[in-house]
Order: structure tokens, then C-alpha cells, then sequence
């Protein structure tokens, strides 16, 4: 009996550390893909902003078209 428990004790000496390397690496996996998803967050971001800025948008009218608009609603 005492053979099988010291086999248990020396069992689980060799299996705990093993298991929280295991632990280890999925931190650290997931630590990395924390950080690639922040920086495709980043990116994504910074490219929309560039894009704003760069490209017109139909929503805002600039003062011209404006003045054509109050022109035409006057005829």
C-alpha cells in the first residue's frame, strides 16, 4: 500500500509542473494575440481617420453647394 501511494505522490510531482507550463503557454498565447488584436484595432482606426480625412463625404456640403441649394429653392 505504501508502494502505490509514493507511486501517487511521485506521479502528481511529475504532473503538476507539467500542467501549469501548460498554464504558462496559453498565457502567453493569449497575451499575444491580445496584443495583435490591439494593434489591428490601432491600425484599423488610424486608416478610417486617414480616410475621412482624405476622401470627401457626401453628407457634409461645402458652402458652395450650399449657396446653390438656397438658389435654387428660391426660383
Amino acid at each position: 500500500m505504501k508502494r502505490i501511494s509514493y507511486f501517487f505522490k511521485l506521479a502528481n510531482m511529475i504532473a503538476m509542473p507539467l500542467a501549469l507550463t501548460g498554464c504558462a503557454v496559453v498565457a502567453v498565447a493569449d497575451a499575444a494575440v491580445t496584443v495583435a488584436a490591439t494593434a489591428v484595432k490601432v491600425t484599423a482606426k488610424t486608416v478610417g481617420v486617414a480616410a475621412d480625412i482624405v476622401l470627401p463625404s457626401s453628407d457634409k456640403k461645402s458652402g458652395k453647394d450650399k449657396d446653390k441649394e438656397k438658389d435654387s429653392s428660391k426660383k
